[in-house]
């Protein structure tokens, strides 16, 4: 059995270690590499088989890791180090949006540290058809996604809406469940969280966090694609609008 590829969890939190460092890598003797081994191997990620072959996530391994990152860097002027496309999704990530993927990895750790995320069950469409997570990681997808199912946050959700007098649709495209399916849908929709993935990651959810949508808006809400995960229902509107435009012309 090889080890396995680095997960988008493993790299988000690489990732704020090599930023931390102001975009160099970390030796093996450094400890913040040591504390980042022991903590990879804790994640509840991997299989115990994996988690048993020597090397895994070892120091040394950390240590190259930080590397890619580094040497694989825009502003970087030597020669990069060979790496897999997530890595280099990861860094553009950073890059890009570095406020929040720094606080997506505080929002993993404290997940790890507390032990929710270890007694999250896994979550059906925590990675998509085509085998791909969030880049945020994939325990966030999960927490985002239990909270979400929770039927009792669902139940108080649908009754905020129906007590502010809102017909109970899609608040993305309109569907509504009663009107198509008659009583069968009487008091059905979906709920998706409104706050990015590493805000709702740090705070027990308000009903003012969640949204109701239909079932199709809402896959489309979490389904991830290369460089983009989770998107707020403003967000896939903008999608639908930008769409029909399109078609229009």
């Amino acid at each position: 059995m090889r080890i396995p590829a680095w997960t988008e969890d493993e790299l988000v939190l690489a990732g704020a270690l090599v930023v931390k460092n102001g975009w160099r890598e970390l030796r093996t003797h450094h400890r913040e590499v040591q504390e980042l081994s022991e903590l990879l191997r804790s994640l509840p990620i991997h299989s115990p088989d994996e988690l048993a072959l020597p090397g895994f996530r070892s120091p040394d391994s950390v240590s190259r890791k930080t590397t890619d990152f580094m040497t694989n860097h825009r502003l970087y002027a030597g020669t990069a180090t060979r790496c897999g496309k997530p890595t280099l999704l990861m860094i553009e990530a950073f890059t890009e949006r570095e406020a929040e993927m720094l606080q997506a990895a505080a929002a993993l750790e404290e997940g790890i540290a507390s032990g929710e995320l270890h007694r999250l069950a896994r979550q059906p469409d925590e990675v998509d058809e085509n085998g791909a997570t969030a880049i945020e990681g994939r325990l966030l997808v999960r927490r985002a996604l239990a909270r979400e199912r929770d039927p009792k946050l669902r139940l108080l959700k649908i009754k905020q809406a129906q007590r502010a007098g809102k017909p109970l649709q899609c608040e993305v495209c309109g569907f509504d469940f009663a009107r198509a399916y008659g009583d069968l849908g009487e008091g059905y929709i979906e709920v998706h969280h409104v706050t990015p993935l590493y805000v709702s990651g740090t705070r027990e959810t308000k009903l003012d966090d969640l949204a109701c949508v239909c079932a199709n808006c809402h896959r489309m809400c979490h389904r991830s694609r290369p460089g983009e995960s989770w998107r707020t229902p403003d967000a896939l509107r903008e999608q639908i609008r930008k769409s029909a435009d399109a078609v229009g012309h």
